[in-house]
């Protein structure tokens, strides 16, 4: 099994490309983990990893190595489950990556419960503002707003997620309501600066009619929950996700704007490399994920 541990010990080290990190997830030193990948270098005849003072980069025999020698892991797990049916429950790690505000308010909630079903489970969760590489930086799952990236991932829809043009009563009777998307020009208009999407940009939909209305306010920020307050607070028109505003409309904090017409929908998907589609604790977690989030009862979608 020296081959298989090694090849752990690769994967490790690849997912962090640093020493450090690596040898401190391990419990061991980082001279020790660079003794052991250059006794697995000599032993293979091939130089797996390019080592800087800053950071490892993959050769292309590395990036081979570990596509490959991943699925090979992912495959021996399978195969022990299978012949332990008496450990119905998922084990291992997972590393899950999401953004911060639909991270922290839903997948960090649904990551308690599941833990607390399946103990012997454990999650990495890492909250950022912009979508990591699931290759590059080594996550298992990513949660994603929109389409998957390209075909080389593999998707699966956990809630459908409509994006809304709203307001508060407060500002709706101090400065009247929209009627048509050109009318938002002439509004305080709260504006998401993400991702590289065309800034203060606003496409909405009726039928086969489409209009892109240019919207400006004194406010913008990059943070979506921010942008959300600012709402609420009566400082501007924002558009907002169904998930994030359906509590708020329902309490009358909130309301619908040019209803008639609609966004590009944001739905919300768990995406997975190819090589980890049969790992069962990424199918386990992935089914639990998306039972959750429908169960909620402030994420049932609004006029479906």
């Amino acid at each position: 099994m020296d081959g298989f541990s090694d090849l752990n010990l690769f994967t490790l080290v690849a997912r962090h490309r640093n020493l450090a990190a690596a040898a401190r997830e391990l419990g061991v030193t980082p001279p020790a983990v660079s003794k052991r990948l250059a006794q697995l270098e000599k032993r293979l005849g091939i130089r797996l990893m390019n080592r800087t003072t800053r950071r490892l980069t993959l050769t292309p025999e590395g990036e081979l190595y570990l596509s490959n020698g991943s699925r090979i892991l992912d495959e021996l797990q399978e195969l022990e489950q299978l012949v332990t049916r008496s450990r119905a429950e998922p084990t291992g790690l997972l590393r899950v990556n999401a953004s911060f505000g639909f991270g922290r308010t839903r997948i960090a909630p649904a990551i308690s419960e599941f833990v607390e079903r399946f103990p012997s489970m454990r999650i990495q969760l890492q909250l950022t503002d912009r979508p990591l590489s699931l290759q590059e930086e080594g996550f298992d799952l990513g949660v994603r707003f929109g389409e998957a990236p390209d075909a080389r991932i593999n998707a699966r829809l956990l809630l459908p997620n409509r994006r809304i043009v709203c307001a508060s009563p407060a500002y709706i009777e101090r400065y009247g309501t929209p009627a048509m998307p050109h009318d938002l020009a002439r509004h305080a208009c709260l504006v998401l600066r993400e991702n590289d999407s065309a800034y203060g940009t606003w496409h909405l939909l009726r039928g086969k009619r489409m209009e892109t209305v240019k919207v400006s306010g004194a406010l913008s920020s990059n943070d979506g929950n921010t942008v959300l307050q600012w709402a609420l607070d009566g400082r501007g028109i924002a558009v907002r996700s169904e998930w994030e505003t359906s509590a708020h409309i329902a309490r009358g904090e909130l309301v619908p704007l040019l209803t008639e017409w609609s966004l590009p929908n944001a739905d919300i998907y768990a995406i997975y490399l190819e090589r980890n589609r049969l790992s069962a604790k990424l199918r386990v977690f992935v089914e639990f994920l998306a039972g959750y989030l429908q169960s909620c009862p402030d994420l049932a979608p609004q006029g479906r």
